[in-house]
């Protein structure tokens, strides 16, 4: 009886170390998919952010203007603005002007609608052009990039103490080491670079030189940028050599570019500032001067016209849905299809947004206003299934004491259920409108692709919404649209979390546990 006894308590307990391995097993699986998950969102956050944390810097080229004729009482165009800022920059580099090639390199610095923030203030006060003042321009966006990514990979080293400069015609000149070294250090360097040779470029007091070749002791240069040293020796003229990590054939920015702007540089006239512009200009064909404005205002709008139709449409359905109607067949057939059109895809909402609104009504193509009637009916499905599931979560008993106390049925669900259902209501409305938010497909179907320049001030003007620039952008050629889609995936995850922010923070502040 007793071995009995022992075998089925043994049995017992091994069972129960059994169920408790299992339960510790089940909760490591749980802890390492949530170590997964939040691992991968992690890697997704990083990279994002990675490539958007250039977009929301820019460098600028700071110059000093002073003609007079910008102080005329005329309506200043782009053109005369853009030919003073090429004069002033002709003045710096004087030798760009007898070169086209040079011309296209020193002009190619900034965008033609780069001085349009200057031409705005100079329209706006008259008096401003005449006195010099300071102007700053955006670098184009191959420029800018080359700063952020590669000036750091420059590598400088001492070339020599003093040399001798000479000429050798055809814009070549010679330079000889004054001292007893010959560069024996640098020819060396070059001979170990080998066929893999990269750009070099040579600075003598504030000139830039490209290296071309080297001839015993003597170093042949190309003049690129600063002003040319006097010919002869240079006494106290340390020489040094900036090795830029690549060849021309690789970059999209040309050696004599890169010497302008080390030039420049170096004057303190390239400055690296937060890229206000990307939260107040409009789409751009220049990536350097795009910004997302339109597309916020767009969303904006888009997003008001949705709240307004699909809100109370959607409560005022779930309302009735849920405390009014008979349980008949069509009040069922009903309740199936909003099941339904939760799981439809969005593409097949934008089909019907284009037929209907586009092409039976007649509304424009591209506004806020038919994006937000689309979207809509995409998300009225998931208000009224969160509206009946927060009124189905109040108690009976509370609208049996309000028509015990007198109440009418409309009386005791407005006065009574529907406040009390209201936090979970305006979460699932907070969450559709998230969802609404981010939706890019139906829109691309009414035509809100479009190339928007100026920011829509009505529901009615044309605009687009951040889902879709993200989806323009991403397909640029330029490499520098790349951070710019990142960082406008960052402000709209931005814009997500504090939408779902504010629905958890709903939720707890006026839930009520029954």
């Amino acid at each position: 009886m007793s071995k009995s006894l022992t075998s089925a308590s043994e049995i017992s307990a091994a069972r129960l170390q059994r169920r408790r391995n299992a339960e510790r097993r089940f909760k490591l699986y749980g802890q390492v998919a949530i170590g997964i998950a939040i691992g991968f969102l992690a890697l997704l956050l990083i990279s994002i952010g990675t490539k958007a944390s250039s977009a929301f810097s820019r460098h600028m080229v700071e110059l000093t203007l002073e003609r007079p004729d910008l102080a005329t009482e005329t309506e200043l165009s782009v053109t005369e603005v853009n030919l003073a800022v090429r004069d002033r920059l002709l003045e710096i580099f004087p030798d760009s002007t007898t070169e086209r090639a040079a011309r296209a390199d020193l002009f190619g610095m900034t965008t033609r609608l780069a001085v349009l923030p200057l031409r705005n203030r100079l329209n706006a006060n008259r008096d401003l052009a005449k006195a010099p003042f300071q102007a700053r321009f955006a670098l184009s966006d191959d420029l800018d990039l080359y700063l952020k990514n590669e000036l750091s990979q420059h590598e400088r080293i001492h070339v020599g103490d003093a040399g001798r400069l000479a000429q050798t015609g055809l814009g070549r000149y010679r330079l000889t080491d004054a001292g007893p070294d010959g560069f024996v250090a640098f020819q060396d360097r070059i001979e170990a670079m080998g066929e893999a040779r990269q750009d070099i470029l040579i600075s003598l007091s504030d000139a830039w030189f490209e290296f071309e070749d080297v001839s015993g002791a003597v170093l042949i240069l190309k003049h690129l940028a600063g002003p040319l040293p006097a010919f002869g020796e240079q006494a106290s003229a340390p020489i040094s050599a900036t090795l830029l990590n690549s060849s021309g054939a690789d970059r999209n920015v040309s050696s004599r570019q890169i010497a302008m702007l080390l030039y420049l540089h170096n004057r303190d006239q390239i400055s690296r500032r937060f890229n206000i512009s990307l939260f107040t200009n409009a789409d751009s064909t220049y990536p350097e001067l795009a910004g997302t404005a339109a597309a916020l205002f767009g969303s904006f709008f888009t997003m008001l016209i949705t709240a307004i139709f699909a809100l109370p449409v959607g409560i005022l359905a779930a309302v009735y849905l849920e405390e009014f109607a008979r349980n008949t067949v069509l009040t069922r057939a009903i309740e199936v299809n909003i099941n339904n059109l939760a799981a439809v895809p969005s593409i097949i909402f934008g089909l019907l947004g284009a037929a209907v609104f586009l092409n039976i009504f007649g509304l424009p193509r591209s506004v806020p206003l038919v994006g937000g009637l689309v979207l809509g009916l995409l998300v009225l499905p998931t208000i009224i299934i969160a509206s009946r599931a927060a009124l189905r979560s109040v108690p009976p008993s509370v609208r049996d004491a309000a028509l015990g106390l007198g109440a009418s049925p409309t009386q005791a669900v407005f006065h009574h259920v529907l406040p009390l259902a209201a936090p979970g209501i305006l979460t699932g409305a907070i969450i559709a409108m998230a969802r609404a938010l981010g939706e890019t497909a139906p829109l691309l179907l009414i035509g809100m692709v479009a190339f928007i320049s100026e920011v829509p001030a009505s529901p009615n003007d044309e605009a687009t919404v951040l889902p879709v620039l993200i989806y323009k952008w991403f397909s640029g050629a330029e490499r520098a649209w790349e951070p710019m889609t990142s960082a406008v995936i960052v402000i709209l995850l931005v814009v997500l979390v504090a939408m779902n922010l504010l629905a958890v923070l709903v939720r707890r502040r006026f839930e009520r546990r029954w």
